[in-house]
């Protein structure tokens, strides 16, 4: 922990020089990375400096214990040492939790896009109440959620969602819900009464800044035509709707929700830039795979991480192997014992490793 305490001092002095560019000023992106590193490392270097600084009183009350005759002395240093060995301990824990490889997309706002699956339009109408969920949950938060791109059925469902989640620490808080969530429930045109499985996919990406991945013009090819309605109706005739795609990667974004073309791109551009930003990442973390040992199962989509029983009144996740009652408190946002008790397995396996 020494080491890397000396480390962290190190990288705070470039730091301080790097705030101290003309260059890093006059750049927003970089000036506002550069600041939060520092302000994060500050920290742990206050903590780190308290941990040394409670070493040395700790050596001084032995020295002093083994150097006095004075039976009063001796007696004020074992007090002095049970005291500091109890905040020394308390530190190394702080300190261990501190120094730990941090996700450097954890405080970024997310984009999540929500999908119908399995089970028709009992799968659509389950992807409308994650929606929901994760909006009040957002909302519980402080946070703030915009509909980015949305594809709905007549009855109220969603083919898909796409919507941004802006607030302090979206993603480290969400980044676990990516995956399969399945729902286990009597739909209302079941005359029988019979148990249906419906599933919906959800991703959680962190959104992603110019400053994280470049889209250069010429890797992009942006299509435009008409907005299209349900059933192929014409919304409008002005060449609005936009489709975009990176081709180095064969990724594809589709935007009709505004009806100004410089507006669909702007979304689209956004949407597009995040994708590419986690295909690159899927990417180096396959490459890389020590760096996913710590993480609660995949958080791939196609991987089966919760089941919402609904006859049952109960919620498993299967990552964790717990299960949850209350479902519609859940539905309406209440997801954070799920989301708390994710996190702490999280740093469970991180510690471990």
């Amino acid at each position: 922990m020494i080491e890397q305490i000396k480390q962290i001092k190190t990288r705070l002095k470039e730091l301080e020089q790097e705030l101290q560019s003309v260059a890093v000023a006059q750049h927003t992106g970089k000036l506002k990375a550069i600041s939060q590193e520092y302000s994060e490392l500050k920290e742990k270097a206050e903590l780190g400096a308290t941990y040394e600084s409670t070493l040395i009183s700790l050596e001084e009350a032995h020295q002093t214990k083994k150097e006095s005759n004075d039976p009063e002395m001796i007696q004020l240093a074992d007090e002095e040492i049970q005291h500091l060995t109890k905040q020394k301990s308390k530190l190394e824990q702080q300190l261990q939790v501190a120094l730990l490889p941090q996700d450097p997309n954890d405080k970024k706002n997310i984009i999540v896009e929500i999908r119908a699956a399995a089970g028709g339009d009992e799968s659509a109408l389950f992807a409308a109440e994650l929606f929901r969920m994760y909006s009040r949950y957002a909302e519980q938060q402080g946070w703030k959620t915009s509909m980015i791109s949305e594809s709905r059925i007549g009855i109220g469902g969603f083919k898909e969602a796409i919507f941004e989640i802006k607030g302090q620490g979206a993603y480290s808080h969400l980044k676990f819900e990516s995956g399969v969530h399945r729902v286990q429930r009597v739909p209302e045109t079941e005359k029988s009464g019979r148990v249906h499985t419906s599933t919906v996919t959800v991703a959680v990406l962190p959104e992603a800044e110019e400053i994280d991945v470049e889209l250069a013009p010429k890797d992009l090819k942006i299509e435009t035509s008409t907005a299209q309605g349900n059933g192929g109706q014409s919304v409008n005739t002005t060449y609005s709707a936009i489709r975009m795609t990176h081709l180095p990667t064969g990724i594809t974004v589709s935007m009709q929700d505004e009806k100004s073309q410089q507006q669909n791109r702007l979304k689209a551009m956004m949407v597009m830039r995040t994708r590419v930003a986690a295909h690159y990442e899927a990417l180096r973390a396959k490459k890389e795979r020590d760096t996913r040992t710590s993480q609660i199962g995949s958080g791939d989509r196609s991987e089966k991480i919760r089941t919402y029983n609904v006859p049952q009144d109960r919620v498993t996740d299967h990552r964790l192997k717990e299960n949850w009652h209350g479902i519609p408190h859940v539905l309406d946002g209440g997801i954070g014992e799920i989301i708390e008790a994710l996190q702490a397995q999280d740093m469970k396996q991180k510690m471990t490793a």
